[in-house]
């Protein structure tokens, strides 16, 4: 009885280990546009200049209706809608390369870029 409960417990530990793990791997980014002429993509209060290739969530907060937020570069293309406002959350898979993000309408002065290795 005492050998099943051990190996049980031992199992359950292994268990959040891995997904500790495996949250703790990803990345979180954060991408704001507006409420002014403003677009930004963070990691924590970084701005983000250079990561490494890998599966990354990005929580984008777009919080001006005349904005969007459009991430481009290896193997991606998202973007969230003009005239859309609110929280929006991706996950996807950075290759290395060259990513650009910008607001669409205001491309010329609401722009950024980043390099994955």
């Amino acid at each position: 009885m005492l050998r099943t409960r051990l190996a049980l417990v031992t199992l359950l530990a292994a268990a959040l280990v891995v997904v500790a793990s495996a949250s703790a791997a990803t990345p979180t980014l954060t991408g704001v546009d507006g409420p002014g002429f403003t677009i930004t993509l963070k990691k924590g209060k970084t701005k983000v200049a250079s990561l490494k290739a890998g599966k990354v969530k990005i929580v984008i907060k777009d919080l001006s209706n005349i904005h969007n937020f459009h991430l481009t570069g290896p193997g991606v293309n998202k973007k969230t809608g003009v005239g859309a406002k609110g929280t929006f959350t991706w996950t996807v898979t950075l290759k290395k390369g060259t990513y650009k993000f910008v607001c669409d309408p205001h491309a010329a002065i609401m722009k950024g870029s980043f390099k994955v290795t």
